[in-house]
C-alpha cells in the first residue's frame, strides 16, 4: 500500500490514507507530503473519489463502510496494481513462491546504477529504497507479482519472471495442481512476443519453459543448467558467496554477494538475466548486486547478547527452511538453535506434519504456540504435534516451549558464546525476537 501510494502520487493524484498505528512506512509516506491518519474513521475518505483497500481490511471497516454509503468506488490493493501496470510499456513481473521480494529489491538496486530507469514495487522493507519503491522516469516498470488468490492474474506483464512453483497457500488453492494452473494464467497475460523467464532447476517451471503459450518467447536459468547458470562458487566466513557467471557456456563475469546462501545465488541469478534482458551492463548488475542487502526479516541480524547472534527469517515453508537453514550451516558459529513460529493451522497439517525434515540442519528447535494469522483454531492442530512430528525423524531434536518468555529462560539456561539463534516464520515472531535480547 506504501509503494502504491508513493506511485500514485508522482503520477499527479491526490493521495491520503489511514493506517492503524504509526510505522515506517507511514511515517515515509508523511515525509512525502502525503497525509496519514492514525486509526480507520469515516471521514478519512470524504472528498475521495476512488477507496483503494488491501485485503486485510474486511467490508464492515468504517472506512469502507462510507466508501459504499456516500457511492465512492472501491478498489482492492492488486487490482490497483494491476490498473498501474497498464500505464507503462514495458512491465517485468516477478513470481514464485519463494524469493520474489529478493529479486525484485535485486533489481531495484541495479537499477540505481544502471540506465534502465525503472520504477519499482517490491513487497518487504527494504533500507536502499527507505521502504519497498524506486519511482523512476522510464516507460520500465517491474513489480512482485504474488499468486495468493490469483492476485497476480490483474498485472499485465511484458516479461514474466517464475522462479519457482511450490505447495504454499493452501487454505486458497486445492492442491500443488491448481497453484501450477494458476500460474499456466499467469503465463497467458504476456503478449504474443513477451518473454517469459523460468527457473530450469524447478521441475514445474521447466515443464513451462517447454510448453510456453503461443508466441511466448522463453529464457531459462538455474543452478543446475540453462541458459543462463553458475561456476566457481566460493564462500566467505559469513557464507556469502562469490561466483561466475555462464551464458550459453561463456563466462560474462564475476559477482560477489554481500548476502548468504545457495539461494540467493540463484536469486542473484536470476536478477542479473532479467537485467540483461533490459539491456543493463554486466558491470551494472556487478556493481548493484556488490552492495545489495537483503530486506528486513530476510536472514537479518536483530542483535547480539553475551557473544550469541540472534537472526530473524521470513522463512514459512518447508523449502524456505531449508534454504535459510543451508545458509545458516556456511556461517562460522558453533550450535544453531531455531525458534520456529508457524502463522498458520493450515500450513501447520498440510506442510510442517508432513515435511519436519527441514529442520535437519539445526542442532535444536523450540517450537512455540502457533500464530493464528487469518485464521481461527479449531483443535486439529497444535504446536505439539509439529514438535512430536520433527522429533519422529530428528530424535531428541525439538520441543515445544509455549511462549518467548518461556523460551528466552530455555536460552539463557543453554546456550554459550558463540551460538547462533535463528527464528523463523511470517507471525509476529519478529516481534517477539525481540524479547531474546
Amino acid at each position: 500500500m506504501n509503494g502504491l501510494a508513493q506511485i500514485l502520487h508522482r503520477q499527479g493524484y491526490s493521495i491520503t490514507g489511514s493506517d492503524r498505528d504509526s510505522s515506517p512506512f507511514t511515517r515515509r509516506l508523511q515525509s512525502m507530503g502525503i497525509p496519514v491518519a492514525l486509526g480507520h474513521d469515516a471521514k478519512n475518505v470524504q472528498g475521495a473519489e476512488l477507496v483503494i483497500y488491501t485485503a486485510a481490511i474486511g467490508p464492515d471497516n468504517a472506512e469502507r463502510v462510507a466508501a459504499r454509503e456516500n457511492n465512492i468506488p472501491e478498489m482492492e490493493r492488486s487490482v490497483a496494481l494491476g490498473a498501474i501496470s497498464g500505464n507503462y510499456n514495458r512491465v517485468v513481473c516477478i513470481a514464485g513462491c519463494h524469493g520474489k521480494t529478493t529479486i525484485t529489491s535485486m533489481l531495484a538496486r541495479i537499477a540505481m546504477f544502471g540506465q534502465s530507469d525503472a520504477t519499482v514495487h517490491v513487497g518487504g522493507d527494504v533500507d536502499f529504497l527507505s521502504g519497498g519503491t524506486r519511482l523512476g522516469q522510464s516507460d520500465l516498470f517491474i513489480t512482485e507479482a504474488c499468486e495468493y488468490v490469483e492476485s497476480f492474474l490483474t498485472l499485465r506483464p511484458t516479461i514474466a519472471v517464475i522462479s519457482n512453483i511450490d505447495d504454499d497457500h493452501l487454505d486458497y488453492f486445492r492442491d500443488i495442481d491448481e497453484i501450477t494452473a494458476a500460474y499456466v494464467k499467469f503465463l497467458k497475460l504476456l503478449p504474443k512476443d513477451g518473454l517469459f523467464i523460468g527457473c530450469a532447476d524447478d521441475p514445474r517451471v521447466k515443464a513451462l519453459l517447454d510448453n510456453p503459450p503461443d508466441g511466448v518467447r522463453t529464457l531459462s536459468y538455474g543452478l543446475a543448467g540453462g541458459a543462463y547458470t553458475i561456476a566457481d562458487i566460493q564462500f566467505d566466513g559469513n557464507g556469502c558467496p562469490a561466483f561466475d557467471v555462464i551464458r550459453n557456456g561463456e563466462k560474462l563475469g564475476h559477482i560477489a554477494l554481500t548476502v548468504p546462501g545457495m539461494h540467493n545465488i540463484a536469486n542473484a541469478l536470476c536478477a542479473c538475466v532479467v537485467a540483461l534482458q533490459l539491456n543493463e551492463s554486466f558491470a551494472t548488475i556487478q556493481e548493484g548486486l556488490k552492495g545489495y542487502t537483503l530486506t528486513h526479516r530476510r536472514f537479518e541480524l536483530f542483535g547480539q547478547r553475551d557473544g550469541i547472534r540472534i537472526y530473524h527469517d521470513y522463512a514459512h515453508h518447508p523449502n524456505e527452511i531449508r534454504a535459510v537453514l543451508d545458509a545458516a550451516t556456511r556461517v562460522t558459529r558453533r550450535k544453531l538453535y531455531c525458534v520456529f513460529q508457524c502463522n498458520s493451522y493450515t500450513r501447520a497439517k498440510t506442510l510442517f506434519l508432513k515435511d519436519p525434515g527441514c529442520f535437519a540442519d539445526t542442532d535444536a528447535v523450540l517450537v512455540p504456540d502457533i500464530y493464528p494469522g487469518r485464521e481461527t483454531d479449531d483443535g486439529s492442530v497444535h504446536a505439539r504435534d509439529i514438535a512430536g512430528a520433527i522429533n519422529a525423524v530428528l530424535p531428541g531434536r525439538a520441543m515445544y516451549i509455549p511462549t518467548f518468555e518461556e523460551i528466552r529462560v530455555y536460552l539463557d539456561e543453554n546456550t554459550q558464546k558463540d551460538d547462533m539463534i535463528l527464528t523463523l516464520g511470517s507471525g509476529d515472531v519478529y516481534k517477539q525476537t525481540q524479547k531474546l535480547l
